[in-house]
């Protein structure tokens, strides 16, 4: 008499796999950050019809140019590298050409008290390297226009505004003694950094307007 053993079958459940899959997929999805383009963080001026006409003097006004060719112009110079967008902007806004004492912005601070509550080294540089009648009259008044051409690239207008906040930064981690990029760095939910973060600022806020651009090849 024949004798077959039967061998259990070696098949594996696989029923709640789906269902381990599934939660898995939720999981992730729960916890995963997904990065997003942000874009610039820029406040928008308001309806030119809700604008005030008021005119400004040049002096007060530092114009920068970006062309269809990706060039650079301030004042309509061209400049020959990005790294003297820092350097020109610092020197605008710190002039200190004719300085005012009426207050103004969030810190009620005029010009004048600005300029006194700067370190002795940076009065020293506005003594002996500024103060000219043709630039602008102080940091209240100090406005950065900022133009491109039509042709001109996104990622050369980003490297702009990227130098032109530098300067701002710089500025302002001097006041403080640190660097730009310390002072970037600086926990506004922490009471003593906010502190230094405001100080920083108080007078000087970043004043940058963006003029409508202009046709290719301008």
């Amino acid at each position: 008499m024949s004798y077959t053993k039967r061998r259990p079958n070696q098949e594996v459940n696989a029923g709640s796999m789906a269902d381990i899959a599934f939660l898995l997929l939720i999981f992730f999805l729960v916890t995963t950050q997904i990065a997003t383009n942000k874009g610039i963080t820029m406040v928008l001026p308001p309806p030119p019809e809700d604008t005030p006409q008021v005119p400004l003097p040049e002096r007060n006004v530092l114009k920068i140019q970006l062309n269809s060719f990706n060039k650079v112009l301030i004042e309509e110079d061209v400049i020959p590298n990005l790294d003297m967008i820092n350097e020109i902007v610092y020197d605008f806004v710190l002039n200190f050409g004719d300085p005012g004492n009426v207050k103004k912005g969030k810190a009620n601070m005029s010009d004048v008290e600005t300029f006194a509550s700067l370190p002795a080294s940076m009065k020293n540089y506005i003594r002996n390297n500024l103060g000219s009648g043709t630039s602008s009259d102080g940091p209240s008044e100090a406005i950065v226009s900022v133009q491109t051409d039509r042709g001109s690239s996104y990622e050369m207008y980003i490297k702009v505004m990227d130098e032109i906040s530098e300067a701002y930064y710089t500025i302002y981690g001097a006041r403080v003694g640190l660097s730009a990029e310390e002072y970037r760095k600086l926990n506004r939910n922490d009471p003593r950094q906010r502190l230094l973060y405001e100080k920083g600022k108080a007078g000087i806020n970043k004043a940058i307007s963006l003029a409508d651009p202009t046709k290719m090849g301008g």
